[in-house]
């Protein structure tokens, strides 16, 4: 199954300016042309730009992705570069998710105190305003 571009970049998620962008910076492939010259993307550019848009995500910069999606043409001799790059990219990522939940912790423990405060303004108003 083949899609226009305006189809693909409904699928995927991303403008079509992101996705000419994307060939252009040869993250993608240039796709397959139709009969008319307009591009043929297929569910395999589907699947890879999905990829992407994870890698994106995660805060990998688009100068990694472009090194990992160029090693993706060497096939298993660049197995070993590629899972590296992404074994680096959960390590940020981990760390984010730690500083997130630090920051969870916080807002938790601040909600917990407003509403103690709440319900001390409800039970005693003057008290609460003191």
């Amino acid at each position: 199954m083949t899609y226009a571009i305006a189809e693909a970049a409904h699928r995927s998620g991303l403008s079509i300016d992101t996705l000419r962008y994307y060939e252009r910076i040869q993250l993608i492939e240039p796709p397959a042309r139709d009969s008319g010259g307009r591009r043929a993307y297929n569910d395999d550019d589907l699947v890879w730009l999905e990829f992407l848009t994870k890698l994106r995500t995660t805060g990998m910069p688009i100068r990694m992705m472009r090194e990992y999606a160029k090693l993706r043409h060497q096939g298993v001799a660049s197995a070993g570069r590629r899972k590296q790059i992404l074994v680096e990219q959960r390590t940020e990522v981990l760390s984010r998710i730690a500083e997130l939940n630090s920051c969870l912790e916080v807002l938790n423990y601040k909600i917990a105190n407003y509403e103690n405060c709440e319900r001390a303004v409800v039970t005693e108003p003057q008290a609460a305003s003191a």
